[in-house]
């Protein structure tokens, strides 16, 4: 137990009788410390709590002073990690209901995109967009406003409709965008701390075929008066660099396949159609990632870049990530050409991506369409995080923030002052978790470290 806690509530409870607690909280015979799935991060407790029902969810909660939620473990710091307790939501993993009258899908919290998806197309629906891998769970993705791609394609949070989730007392908090107004644009992108989600209801749309192409070698300078109009050449576009030779080394395009297989262009400003299937890394087999060469199939085969039951990205790597506004989308890039000799020798690829503005406080895009600089990384860790700060120093100008759940190492003044509804949603957290039962390192020191 951390001593800001410990301090906050012992004038109303004894401290024998709040130590038995925090211990008859712990999971017994549970000991092992999991990691992330990348490997890179070992966390601080082995007090796993696995509930198999929201009852048992809230049973927890009560019992437990600090905890919190663990997802699909795709995260890279420790957003999710706790000195105490953690309750994983890998057993909440059921559909739980579609709704042909408002074109919803309510499933638990632990599912993940790469299950429900077939699920529904099967019904004849589909979700608006998807993330590069399908393996992550729901609600660790809409709580961090994890995204995807397209100029008019929000993020996946802005999806979500509804919301239920478990507050700092055990009781449980239902929510809707239409009920709730801007109160539910706070709690969505919520960073696991106003408590533990059990639920979310999620938009659809009609089930639609897709077809993806990839071209290869796009001069960047290409992009200085043309970015826009490449971005939106298709539902999803993704460009892939190692920032050699200021050179886009592929543009993965996805489209809806309205004319079935109809062939693409043999050319993209000077870039030539791919004649094979290719992997982000281009020394990496493609097995692993979804179908190109203009193919078309279900929307769920094409909007990730990896394959459901395959090892997704480069496997063993880090991530950093950060949004910038897309009205700076060249400039941006230009700076992180300009650094080049630094960090192309300790990275896998770079993967730049549109997505549309959102209402959501808490959200990269809020108010603002923007660009994501995504980097995987080599597992070199000492030498990425001494990187970080010299790429956050060139981006500082954008007012670039971080994806909530990769590695940056922004000072807390200088993120929070880049949320202009922090404070509105710091209030949220004091009414639904008034004991910091879900405070955390990571929460502790972004939210709220000086």
């Amino acid at each position: 137990m951390n001593k800001r806690l410990f301090l906050k509530t012992s004038s109303a409870i004894a401290g024998g009788a709040l130590l038995s607690r925090v211990v008859s909280c712990a999971p017994k015979g549970e000991k092992e410390h999991l990691k992330n799935w990348a490997g890179n991060l070992e966390y601080s407790t082995g007090n796993v709590h696995y509930p198999k029902s929201v009852e048992e969810v809230q049973q927890v909660v009560k019992k437990c002073n600090n905890l919190t939620a663990l997802g699909s473990r795709h995260s890279f710091n420790k957003i999710a990690d706790n000195a105490n307790n953690q309750v994983s939501l890998n057993n909440l993993n059921r559909m739980v209901a579609l709704d042909a009258a408002t074109n919803t899908v309510t499933v638990e919290s632990g599912m993940k995109y790469g299950e429900l998806a077939p699920y529904l197309h099967e019904r004849g629906y589909a979700l608006h967009n998807l993330a590069s891998l399908p393996h992550i769970s729901i609600a660790g993705a809409v709580a961090t406003a994890t995204h995807g791609s397209g100029m008019a394609n929000g993020n996946l949070s802005t999806g979500v409709t509804g919301i239920e989730y478990i507050n700092a007392a055990g009781d449980l908090v239902s929510l809707s965008k239409k009920k709730d107004g801007d109160l539910f644009n706070g709690t969505v992108v919520a960073l696991g701390a106003l408590g533990v989600v059990t639920k979310l209801i999620l938009d659809l749309q009609p089930a639609f075929d897709m077809k993806q192409v990839v071209y290869r070698n796009l001069a960047m300078k290409e992009l200085e008066k043309n970015f826009n109009e490449i971005m939106a050449g298709g539902y999803s576009v993704s460009f892939f660099t190692d920032w050699k030779n200021k050179n886009i080394n592929e543009v993965w395009i996805k489209s809806r396949a309205e004319n079935g297989n109809a062939s693409a262009a043999p050319e993209l400003y000077g870039a030539k159609l791919a004649t094979q299937n290719l992997h982000p890394i281009e020394t990496e087999s493609a097995e692993n990632c979804t179908e190109q060469m203009g193919v078309a199939g279900p929307w769920y085969e094409r909007m990730p870049h990896f394959k459901m039951g395959f090892k997704p990205s480069a496997g063993k790597e880090l991530q950093s990530e950060y949004f910038i506004p897309i009205e700076y989308a060249y400039e941006a890039m230009m700076v992180m050409e300009r650094l080049h000799e630094k960090i192309t020798p300790h990275l896998f690829i770079s993967e730049i991506r549109a997505i549309a503005a959102d209402d959501l406080w808490m959200s990269p895009c809020y108010k603002k369409p923007c660009i994501a600089l995504h980097t995987t990384w080599k597992q070199e860790v000492n030498t990425v995080m001494n990187l970080l700060p010299v790429i956050e120093e060139q981006l500082a100008p954008f007012n670039a923030r971080p994806h909530w759940a990769k590695l940056f190492t922004i000072s807390p003044p200088v993120l929070q002052s880049r949320y202009e509804k922090l404070n509105d949603f710091k209030k949220l957290v004091n009414q639904y978790d008034p004991t910091g039962k879900f405070r955390n390192e990571f929460l502790s020191k972004n939210l709220y470290g000086g």
